[in-house]
């Protein structure tokens, strides 16, 4: 009987042991589950979020490179001084003048419309001019300008940008870095006005071949014909200038009557010299009349194309 009552404790405790050590284990394993769906829908939010996040980071890049917040930007580019055109070195000065020649040469009004290249007709004379205001209340009319333009006019208007805007990066530092401010702006509205447009519309653009020759503010075209026209004058010139010199050389030098030997030596000279100028002008005739044949020829072939 006593070894009966010992066993008996020991038989309860085994069976508490084995519920004690047991039960700790159905709570453990019950416990993850919650911890599992938490997880899951934590993932989930966060999914969303970075796909909300990500859908709206996208959104402000594409405005920021829109053809007109960039011509935006161009337009604060040009918020200079009023004199800071006006100080700029000779060799500045120059350069500033070649950029407004690349930014309306050739036939502007066809390529980009009559009001931008009216617009860019005057943003040159201002250039040139060094007219800093001019040039910024001009500026400041682009991005208002940029809805109207065609496919053909926005690619045009992004050459001329890019052609001047190697204009500006070709100054150098100078100032606060104002030019390569100005030399950026260009050349990216530039590149992102040329590549809106389709490769289709740029192909169809009107390639006439037709080339500029600019004297200070005076802009000539040159054409087949008119290089026909100038190759006909120079030769009709350079017969003149022949029949001048042979006409000069067949006086006999003993015809001649001077008052003493110094005239002597001054009217030979002046001979010597009148018949040197009107070879040369001769020579330089021909080589003009050749070289204006050439031209519109090449000018020809490139309107056939």
């Amino acid at each position: 009987m006593a070894s009966l009552h010992l066993l008996q404790p020991l038989h309860s405790l085994s069976s508490s042991s084995t519920l004690f050590f047991s039960q700790p284990s159905f709570h453990f394993s019950s416990s993850l589950k919650p911890n599992i769906s938490k997880r899951h829908n934590l993932s989930k939010s966060l999914t969303l979020r970075f796909a909300l996040t990500e859908s709206d980071s996208t959104q402000p890049l594409e405005t920021e490179t829109s053809p007109k917040a960039l011509l935006l930007q161009l337009s604060k580019s040009f918020d200079l001084p009023s004199d800071y055109f006006q100080q700029l070195p000779n060799d500045l000065r120059l350069d500033l003048n070649d950029a407004a020649f690349d930014l309306s040469n050739g036939p502007i009004i066809d390529e980009c419309g009559q009001e931008l290249g009216e617009t860019l007709l005057n943003l040159s004379r201002a250039w040139e001019q060094a007219d800093t205001s001019t040039s910024r209340s001009l500026v400041e009319k682009l991005p208002e300008l940029e809805n109207s333009l065609t496919g053909g006019a926005k690619s045009a208007f992004g050459r001329r940008l890019i052609s001047a805007g190697k204009r500006f990066q070709g100054m150098g530092q100078y100032g606060k870095g104002e030019l390569q401010k100005i030399a950026k702006a260009m050349i990216t509205t530039g590149k992102v006005l040329s590549a809106n447009t389709s490769s289709a519309s740029v192909s169809n653009e009107p390639n006439s071949g037709t080339r500029m020759l600019k004297f200070g503010n005076l802009q000539v075209a040159v054409t087949p014909q008119k290089a026909y026209t100038g190759a006909a004058i120079a030769f009709i010139y350079g017969i003149l200038s022949w029949q001048i010199s042979q006409g000069i050389q067949s006086i006999p030098e003993n015809s001649l009557q001077y008052a003493n030997d110094n005239a002597l030596l001054i009217g030979k000279s002046l001979r010597g010299s009148l018949l040197a100028l009107f070879y040369a002008s001769t020579v330089l005739s021909g080589f003009t009349t050749a070289g204006l044949i050439l031209l519109a020829k090449q000018l020809s072939s490139e309107e056939k194309e």
